[in-house]
């Protein structure tokens, strides 16, 4: 059984505080509705696409410039049969300089491929990280790719 948890991770040229800022910017590279605080620790947002996808997303851990970590509280995900999948999953941003360029790592701990939403989410994680999150770090524009 594989129980790796979906990863992605991107390298760009700007600063690790940069690329923190843009992370904690969600409204800026996420589409759909984004209510409630994105910034301090303990903060809780809520996301909605549609009819489609509902979570709500705690900050659990903020190291500035280093690591972002939200903890998903509640979720309804209306396309697959178990809609609260997301609930008790971490979504992490690891943050680090590597070859002198900003590397950021994230993980979706707990969306793993035994779960009905594998493939989805992690073809809309990977679209999110690699164009929307990649072109607001390196542009200042989203693309907001959904």
């Amino acid at each position: 059984m594989n129980t790796t948890n979906f990863t992605t991770a991107i390298s760009v040229e700007q600063s690790p505080k940069e690329v923190f800022n843009a992370i904690n910017n969600v409204e800026a590279w996420w589409d759909g509705e984004i209510t409630g605080g994105t910034h301090k620790l303990n903060d809780e947002f809520s996301y909605r696409m549609k009819e489609f996808h509902f979570s709500k997303q705690k900050l659990v851990e903020l190291i500035p410039d280093k690591k972002v970590v939200w903890l998903v509280t509640e979720s309804k995900l209306n396309f697959i049969k178990d809609k609260s999948e997301w609930t008790g999953t971490k979504i992490i941003f690891e943050i680090s300089e590597a070859g002198g360029k900003t590397q950021v790592r994230f993980t979706h701990e707990g969306l793993v491929p035994e779960i009905e939403c594998y493939g989805g989410c992690s073809g809309g994680w990977s679209d999110l990280i690699r164009k929307s999150l990649f072109s607001l770090i390196t542009t200042g524009k989203g693309t907001k790719v959904f």
